[in-house]
């Protein structure tokens, strides 16, 4: 059975569960084999073994890990020549999609980035994308190379199925060129208790509605787990900060719940969380334009709604 590389997302061994989504969709094409750059494998086996893995590639060097993205793209594609996988799925992040972009180039191959699904075809992995703002849902096939393709994360929900997760070291040779921008510092984000806004299965955001309170905003997100973002217009107006903005400057969002409030729902943020699952809208403008995109409506001032949804999910949740 054919290969497919996986490119693992983690922490210093700490796996993101972007890679169980990852090796679940790799399983539709083939034999998932993951890729793991860094250090931390022993944290990682464990993960990667239940979510299916039957090889692991173990890149542990400190020229692909001291610099930033050029000396892993290199190291994929000698991984990539040496083992001629059916397919490389990474994970749609900012790093990653550069990534993937310098991986198609040094292999000469068609690329896909923000794919939602991925399934088997008769010409290779077919793809499903939200395009031009969201204006379009395409599908495609990569007619070159091999295929690198970049995936949203909750574009599927990760399944748990065990591989012999065997491993195997890879020694890769990183050029100078690669090393021209390196990591000299790093520091930890502050963590707020929150989950990830890139991989939340449930995203509350709010916007100009919100008149820059965003207490009842992070109040039920944490009633429901939540992650908080939030529309340009809050960020703008300083608000909150520019890592929570979604949309088509922003990040883009694909939960399986986003709830919008107080944002009127203009195409620049609908382009960063239209493709979440179901979406939920609070605003006092019954013509706001995100009521023509939402799957439930709430007319009404979000300072009064979002306090008494916080206090019925947390009665029901006792």
């Amino acid at each position: 059975m054919t290969e497919i590389l996986v490119l693992v997302d983690h922490i210093d061994g700490s796996v993101r569960k972007t890679t169980g989504e990852l090796l679940t969709m790799a399983r539709r094409l083939g034999a998932p084999a993951a890729v793991f750059i860094g250090a931390g494998i022993a944290e990682a086996r464990v993960v990667l073994k239940r979510f299916g893995a039957e090889k692991v590639y173990v890149l542990d060097d400190s020229d692909l890990t001291d610099y930033l993205v050029a000396p892993k793209a290199e190291a994929l594609a000698q991984l990539v020549e040496a083992k001629s996988p059916g397919a490389v799925l990474i994970a749609s992040s900012a790093e990653g999609k550069e990534i993937a972009g310098r991986l198609a180039i040094k292999t000469s191959s068609g690329v896909v980035t923000d794919a939602v699904d991925i399934q088997t075809g008769d010409d290779g992995p077919v793809t499903t994308q939200s395009v031009f703002a969201g204006g379009y849902t395409v599908t495609a096939v990569v007619t070159r190379g091999t295929p690198i393709i970049t995936v949203k994360p909750n574009s599927t929900t990760p399944e748990a199925v065990e591989g012999s997760a065997a491993e195997e070291v890879f020694s890769a040779t990183v050029s100078d060129a690669a090393k021209a921008a390196k990591v000299i510092e790093r520091k930890p984000r502050a963590a707020t208790g929150r989950p990830e806004l890139n991989e939340a299965a449930i995203v509350v955001a709010g916007g100009r509605g919100t008149g820059g309170d965003f207490a009842p905003v992070e109040d039920f997100a944490d009633a429901l787990g939540a992650a908080v973002g939030a529309s340009r217009a809050a960020v703008d107006s300083g608000w909150y900060p520019h890592s929570y903005q979604i949309g088509q400057t922003g990040k883009t969002v694909s939960p399986q719940l986003y709830v919008a409030t107080g944002i009127s729902g203009a195409i620049q943020h609908r382009a960063g969380m239209q493709t979440a699952k179901t979406i939920v809208a609070v605003n006092k403008d019954e013509e706001a334009p995100i009521f023509e995109l939402v799957d439930f409506g709430v007319v009404g001032d979000l300072h009064a709604v979002l306090p008494a949804a916080a206090e019925q999910v947390r009665a029901r949740n006792r």
